[in-house]
C-alpha cells in the first residue's frame, strides 16, 4: 500500500480550502510548502500553531516539509542555508513530518566539476543537522541544480552515503533534463528511492502533464514500485498550468489525483 500526498498549495493559498479539496478525493496527507501566501519557512510560531490546530481538527498529516533549501546559489552565504535548515527541522518536529525536501544547489552548465566538492560538503552539513533532529532529507532531482541528472544524483547520494539523505524521485523533472526515468535513471537510483514526486512531462512540448500522459514512463514506473514493494509516499505536484489552462488550482489538482489513482488501480496497488 502506498500513501498519496501532495503540494496542496497548488490548490489554494488557504489551508482549509486545501483540505476541503483533498478530502473530496480521499487524500489526507500534505507535502507542506506554503500557506496564506507564505513559504513554510517564513511562517511564525503562532502561524504554525494555527496550522497544526487546523490539521489536527480534520485528521490531516504532513508527509514532508517542502522546503526550498538547496535552491540557492553557490556564491551566496551558506550560513543562511544553515539557519533555514535548522528552522525546517524545527517545523518538521512540530508537525511530526518524517521528511524535508531539499535540492542540490544551483550550478551553471559546465561548472559541475568545479563545484562538486563544495556541493557535497554542503549536503553533509545539512545531513548533520538532520541527524540531530532525527529527520530524513529527500533530495529532488530539479532543473538547474547540481543533481539534475541521474548520474549526478547518484554521485551526490553515493558521496554522502547517509541514511538521512534519500532521493525524492521526480520523473517529470528527469524528462525535462533529457533523462529517461525508468529505463535510464531507476536502475542506478533504486537503492536511494524513498519518496516520489508524481509529475510527468512531454519532452517535445516542454510542459508538465498528469501522470501517464507524458514521456515519464509512468506505467512501467508504477509496476516497478509494485515489484519492489514500495510503501512510501507518492506526492502529487501537478504543475498543470500550461496543460490545463482553463482549469483552476483545485481542478488541476483533482485531475492529477485521478490520473495517479487510475495507474494505481490498473496495477492493483492499494492506497490511502
Amino acid at each position: 500500500m502506498v500513501t498519496i500526498t501532495g503540494f496542496a498549495d497548488e490548490i489554494s493559498g488557504d489551508l482549509e480550502k486545501q483540505m476541503e479539496v483533498l478530502e473530496s478525493v480521499g487524500v489526507s496527507h500534505i507535502e507542506f510548502r506554503g500557506v496564506w501566501g507564505k513559504n513554510v519557512l517564513k511562517l511564525t510560531d503562532d502561524e504554525l500553531g494555527r496550522v497544526k490546530k487546523l490539521l489536527d481538527a480534520r485528521g490531516f498529516r504532513i508527509s514532508s516539509i517542502g522546503s526550498p533549501i538547496g535552491k540557492f546559489k553557490m556564491q551566496d552565504d551558506f550560513q543562511t542555508e544553515i539557519g533555514n535548515m535548522k528552522r525546517a527541522c524545527e517545523i518538521a518536529g512540530f508537525l511530526n513530518a518524517p521528511y524535508i525536501r531539499i535540492f542540490s544547489y544551483f550550478v551553471a552548465e559546465g561548472e559541475h566539476a568545479a563545484y562538486r566538492e563544495e556541493v557535497i560538503s554542503r549536503l553533509k552539513q545539512l545531513i548533520h543537522l538532520a541527524e540531530q533532529y532525527q529527520v530524513t532529507l529527500v533530495m529532488e532531482n530539479e532543473s538547474g541544480v547540481y543533481g539534475n541528472t541521474d548520474d549526478r544524483c547518484l554521485e551526490l547520494l553515493t558521496a554522502c552515503d547517509s541514511p538521512r539523505l534519500r532521493l525524492a524521485f521526480d520523473p517529470g523533472n528527469f524528462i525535462m533534463n533529457g533523462v529517461k526515468p525508468v529505463s535510464q535513471a531507476l536502475p542506478k537510483l533504486q537503492p536511494y528511492l524513498e519518496y516520489v514526486h508524481v509529475k510527468d512531462a512531454q519532452s517535445e512540448k516542454r510542459i508538465f502533464v498528469p501522470a501517464g500522459e507524458g514521456d515519464g514512463e509512468f506505467p512501467a514506473f508504477i509496476q516497478h514500485l509494485k515489484q519492489n514493494r514500495f510503501s512510501g509516499y507518492l506526492s502529487i505536484e501537478p504543475h498543470l498550468q500550461k496543460y490545463l489552462p482553463e482549469q483552476d488550482g483545485p481542478g488541476r489538482f483533482v485531475y492529477a489525483v485521478k490520473a495517479l489513482k487510475k495507474l494505481l488501480q490498473e496495477a492493483s496497488i492499494a492506497w490511502n
